[in-house]
């Protein structure tokens, strides 16, 4: 049996409802024989997810043939000093280490650009928020001829496709009372809900299908 892991962070992980990350979502999506190892954490960078020992449980299971997905962004964007990378030096490091990593180990590695924000800016404009960190993930995938889901390029393509109303109901929306966390209530423009976590995780899958290297971890 093969083993998708996942490294990354709250836009990925299997956090609590209302929130729901791609991660959580992905295994009823995964081939038979493949299991699938969500090992994302919410607030975590490149860096600090490594500072933290969290990918100490990945290297020491993955073994040869499995997947290893990266994605990486949101918080490498951060200012304080223990997530903020640049994403032309640090990231890129971080990076190339869970890739060297994986492929020590005889997995592959799959980078992913960060997951886009909602933020329309006209009803054929998605704002991209990620800098140059979504452009440096493409340029080491190129570089190192490793397999690349674009999916800042993705999930901007299927929010336009939706509109701003539907594509808001694939984020978490919380009415004023209706969530014991958020009194006042929460239109969030990062997280997504268990329905917006399947549409993403549907974006990786097919991305995972279109490369002859990863097609046969999904089905």
């Amino acid at each position: 049996m093969s083993t998708i892991f996942i490294i990354g962070d709250s836009t990925v992980e299997d956090n609590k409802p209302p929130f729901r990350g791609w991660g959580w979502a992905l295994p009823p999506l995964a081939a038979e024989g493949v299991s699938v190892r969500n090992h994302a954490l919410s607030g975590r960078s490149s860096k600090s997810f490594l500072k933290e020992g969290l990918f100490d449980p990945v290297r020491e299971r993955m073994q040869p043939g499995d997947l290893l997905l990266v994605q990486f962004g949101h918080n490498d964007e951060k200012d304080d000093t223990e997530r903020h990378t640049d994403p032309q030096g640090d990231f890129l490091w971080y990076l190339n280490l869970y890739c060297d990593t994986a492929i020590a180990k005889g997995a592959r590695p799959v980078l992913l650009t960060p997951v886009s924000r909602r933020y329309f800016a006209g009803p054929d404009s998605v704002l991209y928020t990620h800098g140059e960190y979504a452009p440096a993930v493409r340029s080491l995938a190129r570089w190192r001829c490793l397999p690349l889901i674009d999916l800042e390029d993705a999930s901007r393509r299927l929010y336009l496709s939706l509109g701003e109303e539907k594509a808001a109901a694939l984020f978490v929306r919380l009415k004023k009372g209706e969530h014991p966390d958020f009194p006042e209530g929460h239109d969030d423009h990062t997280h997504f809900n268990a329905q917006g976590a399947r549409e993403i995780a549907r974006l990786v899958a097919e991305g995972l299908r279109a490369d002859d290297r990863t097609r046969a971890f999904v089905r």
